[in-house]
């Protein structure tokens, strides 16, 4: 708090975990924003639902009760809110009605701008940090309901993946594990990939890896909860079942990707995902003009 003190600049608090000191009452005349990654205790509770080892699932509901009420009591605090997705936004605005306090701001990223390589790819990707039960979910979902039964070349990359998802995926001869991959693999794999599949049990916050899939990867194969409040439907092909699911990626295998796709995809991320734009919004939001 000492260097918090040393001036009077706005102070931007990154996420929920970062706002201990939102409420303290030596910063009450300080421009304080409150940076949204996600509706935390959302995020905690459905955790607590996927997980299903018993001190994990109590630690995740634990959790999600603590970020509930430090949520209620602390946020409003904040005399501004940044906020992800146009959902999460709705979500925010319901719980603090203030005009002026909540704005959609999406997430900055990586990348400056569409670049997909020419050609098809003869695999479909799926990635993500693998140990977290969400994707852990996800990836079972897709080897056990969806590509076990087919011949479908399936690659699933992350980070630590669980003795089980390893287990199952070996079962299968058209389904391989890349653990642990580093950023230059992954990009590669998703630049690679024909078909990147995104699915996810947790309708919160921007997923970065669909911002990532989109900039950089040929077809993005997702789930309704994947779009959630991202205004990226036009971009993807949406399927929520099995069924659905394998349907769309036994053609989406033999499809090219037209060039009017990449040149839709980079007329609209340009419009409403630019860094340098959303740095002005940003700019403005906190410092007028």
């Amino acid at each position: 708090i000492s260097r918090l003190l040393r001036d009077d600049y706005p102070i931007l608090f990154e996420g929920i975990h970062s706002c201990y000191y939102l409420d303290d009452s030596r910063l009450k005349n300080r421009m304080l924003i409150y940076r949204e990654s996600n509706i935390e205790h959302q995020y905690y509770l459905n955790l607590f639902r996927a997980e299903h080892r018993f001190f994990k699932k109590a630690y995740f509901l634990i959790e999600s009760l603590k970020l509930y009420f430090f949520q209620r009591f602390r946020l409003k605090h904040a005399k501004l809110m940044l906020v992800v997705s146009r959902s999460d936004a709705d979500y925010l605005r319901s719980k603090f009605p203030d005009p002026g306090i909540v704005h959609y701001l999406p997430s900055f990223h990586a990348n400056e701008e569409v670049d997909i390589r020419p050609g098809s790819g003869s695999f479909v990707l799926y990635h993500g940090n693998i140990e977290v039960p969400e994707n852990e979910m996800a990836a079972g979902f897709l080897i056990k309901k969806v590509f076990a039964n087919t011949d479908y070349p399936l690659v699933i990359a992350g980070m630590n993946p669980p003795p089980r998802i390893i287990e199952m995926a070996n079962a299968h001869p058209n389904i391989r594990i890349v653990a642990n991959p580093d950023d230059d693999m992954l990009f590669s794999l998703i630049r690679d990939a024909q078909v990147n599949i995104l699915v996810t049990f947790q309708a919160t916050g921007l997923k970065l890896k669909l911002l990532n899939t989109l900039y950089n990867g040929r077809h993005c194969l997702v789930n309704s909860p994947m779009l959630a409040g991202t205004g990226l439907e036009s971009l993807c092909i949406v399927a929520d079942n099995e069924q659905e699911i394998g349907n769309k990626v036994g053609t989406l295998l033999n499809t090219p990707l037209d060039a009017k796709i990449s040149h839709q995809r980079a007329a609209l991320l340009e419009a409403h995902f630019s860094n340098t734009a959303n740095a002005g919004k940003l700019i403005s939001l906190i410092f007028g003009g």
